[in-house]
Formats: C-alpha cells, structure tokens, sequence
C-alpha cells in the first residue's frame, strides 16, 4: 500500500491534532499517511514552550526528511539551534532530538520506506 493520490488542496482544510506522547503543545497536521506502514507525510508544530524531553532520543526505521518552515527549536542531545529555511534527511536509525522551543516551530515533515 501506499499514501493516498489527493489533488491539490487547501492544507489548512487539514485540521492538528495532537502527536503521539498526548502534549498539547506539539500537534501535527497529517497530510498523506499509508495505512499498512504508518509513513506519513505531515505539518509538525510545536508551540511556544514545547519541550520533547520526556519522549527521550528518537530513531526509527524510515527515512524522515524535515524542512523548517517558520521558528527555530533547539536539539537538545546536540544543543544546536536550527531555524526556518534549515533541512534535515535522517536515514533508517539516525538518532535525533529531543527538541525545545521558546518561540514555537513549525516544519513539513516527508516520511517513506525505500526499496
């Protein structure tokens, strides 16, 4: 299986709702999800104050590519800042985060499995 075939549409039809780990303070927008694998493509957005801590260093088995598009949040394991206009590819098991922001981020988040 994979992501569903959707024209063009408005992304703000889309509403957030909230991550997994339940914080109100990071909610997704899920814009193509497969429904065999769990591969999605998303709007992450962390509000202002948000902190992943408690979900601890992450890694997965697909690959994530990340484009900040508005906000900052800092990587806590590196205590590296990234900012709007910064990109992120993370291959099958790439360690990353967790994150905090004062300001808020947001970013467009493309995840698949590669053959």
């Amino acid at each position: 299986m994979a992501k569903p075939e959707h024209e063009f549409h408005p992304v703000t039809d889309v509403e957030y709702t909230l991550c997994p780990g339940d914080d109100p303070l990071i909610k997704e927008r899920v814009l193509a999800k497969d429904p065999e694998s769990g591969v999605a493509t998303r709007i992450l957005r962390y509000e202002p104050g948000a902190d992943s801590s408690s979900m601890g260093v992450l890694t997965h088995d697909f690959w994530e590519e990340v484009y900040i598009i508005e906000g900052s949040f800092v990587d806590i394991t590196l205590n590296q800042k990234f900012s709007a206009g910064d990109y992120a590819i993370r291959p099958p098991g790439m360690r990353h985060g967790p994150w905090r922001t004062d300001e808020g981020v947001t970013t467009f988040e493309s995840r698949y499995y590669s053959k």
